[in-house]
C-alpha cells in the first residue's frame, strides 16, 4: 500500500511578500543596476514602507545579494532546467545555448540579463557583491564546461576538446550578443550569435 501523498506547502504570507519584493528588485537591477537597489527606492516600487521592507532586508547589502540569488534562480529555472530534459550530449548543450540566448526576454527583463549587468556593474568595486557576483559566475562556468564535456563522452565532440576553452568562448558568445542587441538589434544580434556557436561546434565535432 502507498503511503498518503503529502500536501503541497502553502507559501506563507512573509514568503509570499518577499517574494514579491525580490521579483521587483530584479526588476529594477535589470534596468538600473544594483546600486539603484536601496530600501527606499524599492518601498516606492512596491508601495511598502520602508519599516515593512527592513523586516525582510536588514540592510542594502542584503537586499543587494538577495536579488542577485533571486536572478540567478530564475536564470537557472529558465536556462538550466529545461535544458536537462534533453539528451546528454550536443542536444543538451544546444537546449542550454537556446535557452540561453534570450532568456531576459522570456524572464520579462527589458533592462538585459542582471546577471551580466552587476559582473561589470562591480568589476572594479572590491566588496562582498563583487565576491557574491564572481562565485556564480565560476559556478555557470563549471556547469557550462560540464555540458561540453558530456558532449565529449559521448563521442559527439573530439576527444582532445578542451571543455573550459569551449564554454569560455560559448559564454563570450553570449555575452557579445547581450552587448551588441542594442547597435545591431536583437533579430540581428542573435542570428549573428547562432552562426558563431554553430561554427564552433562544427569545429569539435566529431567527425562522420
Amino acid at each position: 500500500m502507498s503511503p498518503p501523498a503529502t500536501p503541497a506547502r502553502t507559501a506563507t504570507k512573509g514568503e509570499e511578500t518577499r517574494s514579491a519584493i525580490l521579483s521587483a528588485a530584479v526588476e529594477q537591477a535589470s534596468a538600473g543596476g544594483f546600486e539603484s537597489l536601496t530600501i527606499g527606492t524599492l518601498a516606492e516600487k512596491t508601495g511598502m514602507s520602508k519599516s515593512g521592507l527592513f523586516a525582510h532586508f536588514g540592510s542594502k547589502l542584503d537586499l543587494q545579494i538577495a536579488a542577485l540569488d533571486e536572478a540567478a534562480r530564475i536564470f537557472t529555472e529558465a536556462v538550466f532546467l529545461p535544458a536537462m530534459k534533453a539528451p546528454r550530449g550536443l542536444k543538451r548543450l544546444q537546449a542550454l545555448f537556446d535557452n540561453w540566448i534570450n532568456w531576459p526576454q522570456r524572464a520579462s527583463l527589458p533592462g538585459g540579463c542582471p546577471i551580466d549587468a552587476a559582473t561589470r556593474e562591480y568589476h572594479h568595486q572590491p566588496g562582498a557583491m563583487r565576491d557574491a557576483v564572481v562565485e556564480r559566475q565560476k559556478h555557470l562556468g563549471r556547469e557550462l564546461a560540464k555540458a561540453v564535456q558530456m558532449a565529449v563522452e559521448t563521442g559527439e565532440l573530439k576527444r582532445d576538446t578542451d571543455p573550459g576553452q569551449v564554454a569560455f568562448e560559448i559564454f563570450g558568445m553570449l555575452l557579445a550578443s547581450y552587448s551588441t542587441d542594442l547597435l545591431l538589434g536583437t533579430a540581428e544580434s542573435t542570428r549573428r550569435t547562432r552562426i558563431a556557436f554553430a561554427r564552433l561546434i562544427e569545429q569539435h565535432r566529431t567527425p562522420s
